[in-house]
């Protein structure tokens, strides 16, 4: 299996893959975060295409951004007021470019937690 980074958005305050969720992906290697792209999420919950595909794989310090409050405030029933949760961002290392990783959210309006995946 090629390399590559992946990700995967569960909304578990209604058991659904979190469609529709705008995610960032930065580099936090260098003198400045770089933002690298920004995606959605399909109907499962993940994106399109890897984050990163195998030639784009780097060794360093990443960071994913969830707008996870944009996604709640669409859904609905969707409490008004000040979010709880807005965004949500996870920062990881890549140390081996060769390898894949894949790092889920799972996440309602008032938690979230993320491991890696496989």
């Amino acid at each position: 299996m090629p390399a590559k980074l992946s990700t995967h958005v569960l909304d578990t305050a209604r058991g659904l893959p979190a469609r529709e969720m705008e995610i960032q992906l930065w580099s936090l290697s260098g003198p400045q975060p770089r933002l690298l792209k920004t995606v959605r999420t399909n109907a499962d919950g993940r994106t399109d295409a890897p984050l990163l595909g195998a030639e784009e794989m780097r060794p360093g310090e990443y960071e994913l951004v969830f707008f996870v409050g944009d996604y709640f405030a669409l859904q609905p029933g969707a409490a008004s007021g000040p979010r709880f949760l807005d965004r949500v961002p996870v920062r990881f290392g890549i140390a081996d470019a060769t390898a894949s990783y894949h790092v889920p959210l799972l996440c309602s309006p008032w938690s979230y937690s993320t491991y890696r995946g496989s």
